[in-house]
């Protein structure tokens, strides 16, 4: 069964992606170093792919499988974090 995503929306310490079936899933932004250091525009600016399985943030080279936040997994590494 595919999990396809069909918006993105940014609240300040979270962020929810839509589902097509209906489900919202919310997610903190501390589980991914990569968008919570980004400013509001850069977040913004995000791609779902063709499939719907997938979110890219092309300027932040980061990426996120639908599948993996229906699994709760969070982003662990700190390429891009604050070093905390």
């Amino acid at each position: 069964m595919a999990f396809r995503a069909q918006d993105l929306l940014f609240e300040s310490d979270r962020f929810t992606v839509y589902l097509t079936d209906g489900r919202a899933l919310t997610v903190p932004l501390v589980w991914f170093p990569t968008l919570l250091a980004a400013t509001p525009e850069q977040r913004q600016r995000f791609r779902i792919s063709a499939s719907g399985e997938g979110l890219h943030w092309p300027e932040l080279d980061e990426d996120i499988s639908v599948r993996g936040l229906l699994k709760g997994a969070p982003d662990l590494t700190s390429r891009h974090g604050n070093g905390n």
